[in-house]
């Protein structure tokens, strides 16, 4: 009776085993990742009279062709990227998505996104903001029961003020983890869309605009 619950349970492993394995196997595959944030609604408040222009940030990455990978417990990868744009374009069109419903002081600002170089003068804009991403993905790797996930980043961020040709610039480092049982791809998209939030929180905090210049905060 014993050797029989033994052998029970025996297969009760291997057959839990197989169809975890069955599911944990990855086929070189890419999942393209949304980091769109869905903004609140603005509220009925005059955007600031002051023009902004994002240009579409630097690509600088070392693997500039996709975020990271997902490396499966029963061999193989999956691979993530960024959905329907590049990497560049997309995060200029977040920061100004932000900007738009919430910015400094809480208030919506008058923003557009250019490609770059096509703002030069006082007539299109007050201030232009460029990037650098130097570092901006999101791994996991599979294990038994679990899944860790990490992200890093690393922008460097540019404000031009065209009245007097001053500038600020800005480097933010940011990193998260977080580990999960039963992984799906929305758990990787939800982290590294919270990790450049936290960027662009940090961003809209170390500066500050004034006389339709942006500036470091004091």
């Amino acid at each position: 009776m014993k050797q029989a619950r033994r052998r029970l349970g025996v297969g009760i492993v291997l057959v839990a085993s197989l169809l975890m394995g069955a599911g944990c196997s990855g086929t070189g595959k890419t999942v393209y990742l949304d980091l769109h944030e869905k903004q609140a609604p603005a509220q009925f408040v005059e955007p600031e009279p002051v023009r902004i222009v994002i240009e579409s940030f630097e690509d600088r990455r070392l693997e500039w062709s996709r975020l990271g990978l997902r490396t499966h417990l029963w061999g193989g990868v999956t691979y993530f990227n960024v959905a329907g744009e590049r990497l560049g374009d997309m995060m200029a069109q977040v920061l100004a998505d932000r900007l738009k419903t919430r910015g400094w002081k809480d208030r919506p600002w008058t923003v557009r996104v250019v490609s770059s170089g096509a703002v030069t003068s006082v007539n299109d804009a007050d201030i232009v903001i460029r990037g650098q991403i130097l570092d901006f993905s999101v791994n996991a790797k599979s294990r038994i029961f679990s899944t860790v996930i990490t992200t890093n980043s690393k922008l460097v961020i540019a404000a031009k003020n065209l009245s007097d040709q001053s500038s600020t610039t800005r480097s933010i480092e940011g990193a998260q983890r977080d580990t999960v049982v039963w992984f799906h791809e929305a758990d990787a998209q939800e982290l590294l869309a919270a990790t450049l939030k936290d960027d662009i929180d940090r961003y809209i905090a170390d500066t500050m605009i004034e006389h339709k210049t942006l500036r470091p905060v004091r």
